[in-house]
């Protein structure tokens, strides 16, 4: 695939919010990199608690770094230039070019700023797309969110700035996919009409011929085409968009737990905190045949945990709250004082500690915390955003660090330390454990290492699996994805567009917007 200077594109929009589009990008970002095409994904503005530290040091969110892994890439700020990250119902820290700028209300963010931000956005396609054969852009919610359209510079904006054909991904799982096809494209305005080149169907069960007649009316509704039907598929376990929605009665995403190595199985609960950030980092615990992960929101629910997790938070003063207010905090002080695992991670780590000085996140000042490590922390205005390497347990480790808090250790033993032995990172005391490193729990070696901790702890005949590679099972997924795309999609359609554009003469269904 030759573009001479400037690479193709393509935008992956979505009838609506969890439609399927980061699956379909990171899907067609590794069928095109099979074929030898080079290609980055790229989405202009993100609302996720889910980030992830480039190794320049930028943040940008977990599903574009995944993305990045489909397309065999090193993630950049390029591919994410704008980052929201929710800290309530009202406002969001914004993160541009992988750093904070400030916090800002929704009403401030769609006021104006968000516009002005088309510009930078742009900019940071272009650059892709003189670097790249081709570009593969994930939209935001639905393109037909016509109260927003004005400022817009994820969907259609971005679109008609940079004149990329659209495909829309509706989710036949939810029902209603023919309506909410032609009711997106029709609320759209001629000139965003013009670039909905063709639907993708996601999530289809069952005999894709009973589908086709609803297909072919489709068309003749709309003047464009399906370009494919994705059967619904388990066990996917890629990265999520965002923290705001997770299942706090299952095991994560909707991975069935594989059969015990060892006699046993190894139990562990995540405490679903309020505003949770990078729950990701238990997906390395669930991918290990005979562990089980669950979230839960009770003390009784952490009884027969054999190790519990407090996850990363952009809230921690909140979700300290949150644990007395549940009784859950009670119940991890019972759990230390009996020995038994508690690992927390970032936000998790700070409020295990002695005392939070916090007048940047919560604006709360001084407030005690659960005192189950000898540390305190102060909220520096500045975040840390690094990519770091160490030991822990003897095996080696590395993550990455997002945070505002910064942790004075005052005793236990570290956590991470370097190759001559001197702390980096972390406290532990007795069966609890703190760190600001998320990811650490993809290094394997020590994954298995902690876990054979655990089950020694807690009694139980787990035996981690030898042979696990979570990287490996990474990419197992990341190439299901590809073979959905390459089996169940039309990818000769796919190419014209990423090369050609939106076909001319696509018709105008009204209303139109507004």
């Amino acid at each position: 695939m030759s573009r001479g200077r400037r690479g193709g594109g393509l935008l992956i929009a979505g009838t609506t919010s969890d439609a399927g589009k980061s699956v379909v990008t990171a899907g067609i970002c590794r069928w095109l990199v099979r074929r030898g095409v080079k290609v980055a994904p790229f989405k202009g503005q993100n609302m996720s608690l889910n980030s992830f530290v480039t190794r320049e040091g930028a943040e940008i969110g977990r599903a574009q770094a995944m993305q990045a892994q489909a397309a065999r890439v090193e993630p950049t700020a390029l591919m994410n230039p704008v980052l929201l990250k929710p800290g309530s119902d009202r406002s969001s820290q914004v993160v541009l070019m992988g750093r904070p700028v400030g916090e800002m209300s929704a009403k401030g963010y769609h006021g104006g700023r968000q516009r002005s931000l088309l510009g930078p956005v742009l900019e940071c396609l272009e650059q892709l797309r003189g670097a790249y054969d081709a570009v593969i852009c994930e939209g935001a919610g639905s393109p037909a969110e016509i109260n927003l359209r004005r400022t817009d510079i994820v969907n259609m904006g971005i679109a008609r700035a940079a004149r990329l054909p659209v495909v829309v991904v509706g989710d036949i799982d939810r029902g209603g996919v023919f309506a909410s096809f032609f009711g997106t494209t029709a609320l759209l305005s001629p000139e965003d009409q013009e670039l909905i080149a063709g639907y993708l169907v996601n999530k289809f069960r069952g005999d894709v011929s009973l589908l086709e007649p609803g297909l072919e009316m489709l068309r003749g509704l709309t003047g464009r085409s399906t370009l494919g039907v994705l059967p619904f598929r388990h066990g996917l376990g890629i990265d999520e968009e965002d923290g705001l929605r997770v299942s706090m009665r299952g095991a994560v995403r909707e991975s069935p737990a594989a059969p015990p190595y060892g006699e046993d199985v190894l139990r562990v609960a995540v405490c679903a905190v309020p505003l949770m950030s990078n729950f990701t980092d238990v997906d390395a615990l669930a991918a290990e045949p005979g562990v089980v992960v669950r979230f839960v929101d009770r003390p009784e629910e952490l009884a027969d945990a054999d190790l519990v997790v407090v996850p990363g938070t952009r809230g921690t003063v909140k979700a300290l709250a949150w644990l007395r207010e549940r009784g859950l905090a009670d119940a991890l002080a019972r759990r230390a004082a009996e020995g038994r695992p508690v690992l927390g991670i970032c936000g998790g780590y700070q409020l295990l500690g002695e005392h939070i000085d916090d007048e940047v996140e919560s604006r709360a000042g001084a407030v005690p915390g659960l005192g189950l490590l000898p540390v305190r922390v102060r909220f520096a205005r500045e975040k840390t955003l690094a990519r770091p390497v160490g030991l822990a347990l003897g095996e080696a480790v590395e993550g990455y660090e997002i945070h505002h808090g910064v942790a004075e250790v005052r005793g236990g033993d570290a956590f991470v330390s370097d190759a001559d032995g001197r702390a980096l990172d972390g406290c532990r005391v007795g069966s609890v454990t703190g760190t600001h490193w998320h990811g650490a729990l993809e290094s394997d070696a020590f994954r298995r290492r902690f876990l054979t901790e655990v089950a020694r702890t807690a009694g139980r005949r787990f035996v981690p699996a030898p042979g696990t590679s979570f990287g490996a099972l990474r990419e197992e997924q990341l190439d299901l994805l590809g073979d959905l795309i390459e089996e169940h999609a039309d990818t000769d359609a796919l190419m014209r567009l990423i090369e050609e554009g939106a076909p001319a003469g696509l018709p105008f269904i009204p209303p139109g917007a507004p």
